[in-house]
């Protein structure tokens, strides 16, 4: 494990959790559009154990982030194993310790407009909605369930306007946007079929995240 990142006083950092199994130009691509539309500072990619929603394991966690760190070269983004630092199982669990320990840390949970049409399976997803803002980036075929999932209509009256995205940051929660424009249709899922990638361990630990 690499440790904590460091993070200042009122810094505004996206968080960018998933299994990454494995990281593809998609990833990047959501990242440096969130890094200018929304005015963050930092972006972190948190590299999970594993993910609950899924029936098996990924590969490896230390796979996994070498292979991030070669793909995302970025002086403001920074690769991290913290859910397995911090023993978190589910984003919910996440959020709340890094509060805890970064509490003058502005964050931003950001996820795909596919996640968005899922957010509801979460556990714990409205607590997730009450306290940290939300950046929803439009992914190719997901507006229209995101746009009408019970997430989106549950917090309808808190829902920021794509001109005032960078402020998001700063806004009180619940707030949220969807952010549309160039999309990537890249998928882990499609590549890991294709065989570019190890196939996940039959020996995998339990799984640890919900999205």
């Amino acid at each position: 494990m690499q440790g904590f990142p460091r993070a200042e006083p009122g810094l505004r950092v996206g968080l960018l959790g998933g299994s990454f199994d494995p990281p593809h130009e998609g990833h990047a691509h959501i990242t440096r559009w969130a890094l200018r539309r929304l005015g963050l500072d930092r972006v972190w990619w948190l590299v999970s154990p594993g993910n609950p929603l899924k029936a098996r394991g990924p590969a490896s966690l230390e796979l996994r982030m070498a292979a991030c760190r070669r793909l995302m070269r970025h002086p403001r983004v920074e690769i991290t194993d913290v859910e397995a630092r911090l023993g978190a199982r589910y984003t919910a669990d996440t959020l709340r310790r890094l509060r805890a320990r970064y509490p003058q840390v502005r964050f931003v949970w950001l996820m795909g407009a596919d996640n968005l049409a899922q957010f509801h399976r979460w556990d714990r997803w409205q607590e997730i909605a009450m306290t940290t803002p939300i950046a929803v980036l439009a992914r190719p075929g997901s507006q229209l369930r995101a746009g009408l999932s019970p997430a989106a209509q549950r917090f309808a009256f808190a829902r920021v306007g794509a001109g005032a995205a960078r402020g998001l940051a700063r806004a009180r929660p619940p707030a949220w946007t969807l952010l549309t424009g160039a999309m990537s249709d890249l998928s882990s899922t499609r590549i890991r079929e294709a065989g570019d990638w190890p196939a996940p361990r039959r020996d995998a630990p339990p799984p640890s995240r919900d999205g």
